[in-house]
């Protein structure tokens, strides 16, 4: 009988009663919030990067960004991520190079997350924003429950802030469903009581894509340039044996590509910890000296290394053509280092600077003999998610979402991509720690360097 009273509610009660619509309504409240906080950060960001490389050098009467112009920004990019993490509550934010954190953030640590995260992003680091969005609607989600009740249980409140998440970041992709399998995958829900998180979840995750659709009609500001696309690939029917043959071999190379860049970032990590002040300026001027030596030799912009490779991702395909295979590993070789080093101290998403790589890695391949550049692509953006967070259907939903502009032939060679470099990255070591999805207890924040 102790056993019995002890046992917990039937979700099924629980989402028939009045308390639960009241949490709907709560949670369909939040989700509007944490979209438009989202779309504010994204369009921020966004115009931070154009504002600092496009309108700043011409107060210092220069027509155009000198080359040397991107060291003392990451510099600057450095010291302000430093006194995030070092001065205010939250670390920051979680630490990229430990992957992709699906725990909620409190309240009071948002000033210092969106400081790095807007820091990193707009200064033109290369990390994504999923990470600070992922931060800012749980956060969110905490601050409206404790707002409106106190002392209510921590069940509610672990609700309400998933229900911030699934909002932030279905904004981000420009779909619910990709946000949502994402974060139920990450943080291995299921069970019995999985409903009572996806319904609320789904509620603010549509809700976000909504608000993601019709912003643009409201304020007259497109959000093309802030929320990922669908890929402008060929038509790509079925796929053939060849297909198969060159998948393997590119899933593998992107797995051990990958591996390469989070052991180099986890073995910066220590050293960059105990010094902040020290470190990270000195990291963001490798990355745009990175950058800098990118552009020389290729004659290509320096936004290619630079940035998370978001905006990038769909002009990298429509001009594939004027990529050559020496350019393309160019690409993969520094924008790989800069993405390391990024991970090791900055704040922000591993996602996107992966797929950028995972994409040009795809380009490549689309050389080989028979392998059309659509499924190419379609499995190197899924073997690159699935080799950076461990989450293979994740990574099958975000690549065949990605790709259905090509149509649904992508999807039996993503499926084989994702498998074989899941396989791969999780027979691999891990040095450092543990990397995919951030374990709950992150590092405490450094001491100021």
């Amino acid at each position: 009988m102790a056993d019995a009273a002890a046992a917990p509610p039937d979700p099924i009660s629980v989402m028939r009663s009045r308390r639960f619509l009241g949490l709907l309504v709560l949670a369909a409240i939040v989700g509007i919030v944490a979209s438009l906080v989202a779309w504010g950060f994204l369009e921020l960001a966004h115009e931070l990067q154009i504002w600092v490389y496009d309108d700043l050098p011409g107060v210092f009467g220069y027509d155009d960004a000198p080359t040397w112009w991107p060291v003392p920004v990451l510099a600057v990019a450095g010291l302000l991520v430093a006194y995030a993490v070092a001065r205010l509550p939250g670390n920051g934010g979680h630490r990229p190079s430990d992957g992709l954190s699906p725990e909620p953030t409190q309240p009071e640590a948002l000033p210092g997350v969106l400081l790095a995260g807007l820091a990193t992003i707009g200064l033109g680091m290369v990390l994504g924003p999923e990470a600070p969005l992922i931060a800012v609607g749980g956060a969110l989600g905490f601050l409206a429950v404790r707002l409106l009740r106190s002392d209510a249980p921590d069940e509610v409140s672990a609700v309400v802030a998933a229900a911030g998440t699934f909002a932030a970041i279905s904004f981000l992709f420009g779909s619910p469903v990709i946000g949502a399998v994402i974060l139920i995958e990450a943080a291995g829900l299921g069970g019995s009581r999985l409903p009572l998180i996806l319904i609320p979840g789904l509620l603010a995750a549509g809700i976000g894509s909504l608000v993601s659709i019709g912003i643009g009609s409201w304020t007259g500001v497109s959000t093309s340039e802030i929320s990922l696309q669908p890929l402008p690939l060929p038509e790509y029917s079925r796929p053939d044996f060849l297909d198969f043959v060159w998948t393997v071999p590119l899933a593998a190379a992107i797995a051990l590509v990958t591996f390469v860049i989070f052991s180099i970032a986890r073995r910066t990590v220590p050293i960059a910890a105990p010094r902040p002040f020290l470190a990270l300026p000195a990291l963001g001027m490798i990355v745009a000296g990175l950058a800098i030596a990118f552009s020389e030799l290729t004659d290509k912009g320096i936004d290619e290394v630079l940035y998370s490779g978001q905006e990038a991702l769909g002009p990298l395909i429509s001009d594939e053509a004027s990529w050559s295979l020496s350019a393309l590993a160019l690409l993969i070789a520094f924008k790989g280092l800069a993405y390391a080093f990024s991970l090791a101290g900055f704040r922000g998403g591993p996602v996107f600077p992966a797929m950028f790589l995972g994409a040009a890695g795809g380009l490549m391949a689309a050389q080989l003999p028979g392998f059309p550049i659509t499924p190419a692509v379609a499995v190197g953006l899924g073997a690159a998610v699935v080799s950076v967070l461990r989450l293979p259907l994740s990574a099958v939903v975000l690549a065949t979402l990605l790709t259905t502009s090509g149509g649904v032939g992508t999807a039996p060679v993503i499926i084989v991509g994702v498998v074989v470099a899941y396989l791969i990255t999780i027979a691999l070591p891990e040095p450092g720690g543990s990397h995919g999805v951030a374990s709950a207890k992150e590092p405490q924040p450094a001491t100021p360097g």
